[in-house]
């Protein structure tokens, strides 16, 4: 389709702000109309690049985020990818293409699609040590499902569809663009307007929804009949197919408790009587408790990767498999599966509501809503109402005013533990993200995701250690009046890290060695409002739930920060 007001009935020589010229137009224009057409409302970068794109951007209506750091534009584009399902665009210059790169690990380890635009050499001044410039490329390698070079202006509409193309199709992923010039300068060249038109499958994840083998179906519903003590392991395959509704309805009626990823866990509500809560390292133990004595797993949009099986201890071996998922190279990757189902979760799932019969799995759901309710005693007042504050509180304080379309975006480590533990969702209305590993992603991911949000409420959950990494992003939310609440567990310290410097220093922790993971008494709330954002310190467990409340209501960019137990430590799940 034909993007924008560009058709090619110009006469010669007439211009407008993209510079049309009768059947051609300015690159820069040429890409900010295929934005529009591709449903685009934010891009994310670091000054300077693609300078006149950058106008023609705005003159559309789209966004330009300036971030204070090319890693935290990459977590930008992250956060609004996995919230609004499009491509979240990240753009640097040359020199900051490193840092872009390392960005991208944390949309490739979750697949999500991230198209990355970096400037790069022009092909006459290669090889003659160009100021800034290196082999950039590279670095994109291990990172990305695809990339390409675009050396001449006329190229950049199809290579843009297809980095469209790379980023949704199949098992999404972040590509690479590199743009000749170091700010990336080809895009300012003339492009044909015949050129310039989009796919609009491609606008967003997924393009396209292949079925699994009714063969495979008929296996897997046959397994399931079988069982004794079947489980369902939910991962974000279910939330990026929109699948929630089928997949509670096929657990419904199949009588199947359900475990979920971290990712997943938005996908049924925390109080559902099936749902065990999210398994694996990051985890409840009831939920890790519930999955070893299943003797039938069915994966469900989810990896059978060493987070979410508490590095392959559980399930059971000898419990029989079933894996839907639409990466068909994850299907057998490490358990033996007996059904493996290749194809979109909601479309597999929709087919075995046609053929599953209503069946009870009585004792065995007993069984499971006891260790459920056993794991939830472990919240008694002394707990709750601890000074100074344990995590459980805060997580608790969050479960009761995060409004019913409320996001909450979480950072790795104990923000996760403390979370994927204790957070009470209310069901697919809500949301939760997290990071797939890298410590500061929360606040940086927070800010695009607010930016795919809308009018939805956006929370980042983050501890001081997580905040620190891109603490000045707090700003970047202020200058553009992007409304996240950000709660900091301000424990003083890398708390996950405690255990191991105990146990490498075999308990002769001295000055130096405590230097390593705890920090000084900073109040964030202070920092926040030197940024322009508003900003509340809490120390007593009441005062949680009100400031929360108030941060939200404010309609402006708010930090809490919740000066918290420094000893506190999430449960094992596992192990």
């Amino acid at each position: 389709m034909k993007v924008g007001g560009m058709t090619t009935d110009t006469t010669p020589g007439e211009s407008s702000s993209g510079e049309q010229r009768g059947t051609r137009t300015s690159g820069a224009a040429a890409f900010a109309e295929m934005l529009v057409g591709y449903g685009t409302s934010h891009v994310f970068f670091v000054p300077t690049v693609l300078l006149n794109t950058l106008a023609e951007l705005e003159l559309r209506g789209i966004k330009p985020v300036s971030a204070h750091g090319e890693k935290a534009a990459a977590y930008m584009a992250d956060g609004y990818a996995r919230l609004s399902g499009k491509p979240g665009i990240c753009m640097a210059q040359t020199v900051g293409a490193a840092n872009l790169a390392a960005g991208l690990k944390d949309a490739s380890m979750a697949s999500l699609p991230v198209i990355a635009l970096t400037g790069g050499p022009y092909p006459d001044t290669l090889h003659r040590r160009v100021y800034q410039e290196i082999e950039d490329s590279r670095m994109f390698d291990g990172v990305t499902k695809w990339q390409a070079r675009i050396t001449r202006g006329e190229r950049m509409p199809e290579l843009v569809r297809q980095a469209f193309r790379a980023a949704t199709a199949g098992a999404p992923g972040p590509v690479h663009l590199e743009a000749s010039g170091h700010l990336g300068e080809v895009f300012d060249e003339e492009v044909p307007l015949g050129e310039v038109f989009v796919e609009p499958r491609f606008a967003r994840t997924p393009p396209f929804r292949p079925l699994s083998d009714p063969g495979d179906i008929e296996r897997a519903l046959a397994i399931l009949a079988e069982a004794d003590r079947p489980v369902i392991v939910a991962g974000s395959g279910v939330m990026r197919s929109g699948a929630a509704s089928e997949l509670a309805e096929l657990a419904e009626r199949l009588d199947i408790p359900i475990a979920t990823s971290l990712n997943a866990k938005a996908c049924i509500a925390d109080d559902h009587p099936l749902n065990v809560g999210v398994v694996g390292t990051y985890a409840r133990r009831c939920a890790n408790e519930v999955l070893a004595k299943a003797d039938t797993v069915f994966f469900v949009g989810s990896s059978a990767g060493g987070l979410v099986t508490n590095k392959w201890t559980i399930p059971s071996r000898d419990a029989r498999v079933i894996h839907l998922d639409l990466n068909p190279i994850e299907l057998g990757r490490v358990y033996r599966t007996e059904a493996p189902l290749m194809g979109d979760v909601k479309a597999t799932l929709s087919a075995m509501l046609a053929g599953a019969p209503k069946t009870s799995h009585e004792d065995w759901v007993t069984e499971v809503r006891s260790h459920v309710a056993s794991w939830w005693e472990r919240l008694t007042p002394e707990v709750l109402d601890a000074v100074p504050i344990r995590p459980e509180r805060i997580c608790d304080a969050l479960s009761r005013v995060l409004p019913d379309d409320g996001v909450v975006v979480v950072d790795t480590l104990q923000s996760s533990l403390w979370t994927g533990s204790y957070l009470r969702l209310r069901g697919p209305g809500q949301g939760y993200v997290r990071c797939s590993g890298s410590l500061g992603w929360g606040l940086p991911a927070a800010i695009g995701a607010k930016c795919a949000a809308g009018d939805r409420p956006v929370v980042c959950f983050t501890g001081d250690g997580g905040i620190y990494y891109h603490l000045a992003e707090l700003e970047t939310a202020a200058r553009y009046g992007i409304s996240i609440v950000v709660v900091v567990n301000n424990n003083g310290a890398y708390g996950g890290e405690a255990h191991f410097w105990r146990g490498a220093y075999a308990g002769r922790l001295g000055g130096e060695a405590r230097d390593m993971w705890t920090f000084g008494d900073i109040d964030f709330s202070r920092l926040a409002q030197e940024m322009g954002c508003e900003g509340v310190r809490v120390t007593q467990p009441e005062g949680i739930g009100p400031a929360i409340e108030a941060a939200l209501a404010s309609g402006r960019p708010s930090l809490v920060d919740v000066v918290s137990e420094p000893s506190a430590m999430a449960d094992k799940g596992w192990g």
